[in-house]
């Protein structure tokens, strides 16, 4: 056991691959709050010097995989001010991103629900192993907010900017054939297979028959569209999320407007 906390713990497996598992303890579910998240940070650095490891797969010990972040917190989060929120929320994107810069190669095994925080976490890895149980969606503006932790950045890069507005504008639940269309995921599987196609899957990266590098600088990259199809393609979106949104529902225009 390289790790172990109140929420994740990390397993070396054998040939260099580790088990990074979210099992909160006491729940019933996975969910995001603010020492879960501690502990996430707190795995990932443990891994991080552990010059051993070569590969990581992000597994769930419940029958969720992350259901987002722990809305009972927002409250004082959101009491405390604009400015506190902007620091939480920052501090959140560079545990993703210390997370998502490890030198080897990242597999989420996606086994039920996967929204919000739980879906930017995925994101964060390489690659996203989905089994045919799950489901996976940004139901953030039905919160009046919008992807804070990474999602509004990265799934553009992963799926397209037309994609990502859908998902991230509408805050609709996606079932995993829809996401391997899209591209949000890169294989589905039946649930009994999960966990040995994400071993499966990190060892091709690991062996090098999968460019894991190239698929993690597509995040790291612009959009594939240049200035004029860019500003097409939000143009467009915003007459149609406008629209649909009225001038009360706020958060589908706020959230295009950040990406």
């Amino acid at each position: 056991m390289l790790y172990t906390g109140p929420a994740f713990s990390a397993t070396a497996l054998g040939d260099g691959i580790v088990e990074l598992k979210f099992d909160l303890a006491g729940d019933s579910i996975n969910k995001l709050s603010a020492a879960a998240l501690r502990d996430f940070d707190a795995a990932t650095q443990t891994i991080a010097k552990d010059s051993s490891v070569k590969g990581v797969i992000v597994t769930s010990g419940k029958p969720v995989f992350i259901v987002g972040a722990d809305v009972t917190e927002f409250t004082g989060m959101f009491a405390a001010g604009e400015e506190s929120v902007a620091k939480g929320v920052l501090e959140v994107n560079r545990m993703l991103c210390r997370f998502e810069d490890l030198p080897v190669p990242t597999v989420a095994a996606i086994n039920g629900i996967c929204l919000g925080g739980g879906l930017e976490l995925a994101l964060a890895c390489d690659y996203r192993v989905a089994s045919t149980a799950a489901s996976m969606g940004f139901p953030e503006v039905k919160l009046g907010i919008f992807p804070g932790f990474g999602g509004s950045v990265r799934m553009p890069r992963v799926i397209g900017i037309d994609n990502a507005v859908e998902w991230i504008a509408t805050g609709s639940d996606k079932k995993p054939d829809a996401a391997l269309k899209d591209g949000a995921v890169d294989a589905v599987v039946a649930p009994e297979l999960l966990r040995d196609a994400a071993l499966a899957m990190v060892k091709e990266a690991i062996a090098g028959k999968l460019d894991w590098k190239a698929k993690r600088a597509e995040k790291l990259a612009p959009v594939k569209l240049n200035a004029i199809e860019q500003m097409m393609a939000f143009t467009s979106s915003m007459a149609v999320v406008g629209g649909k949104a009225g001038p009360n529902y706020p958060a589908p225009m706020l959230a295009l407007r950040s990406m």
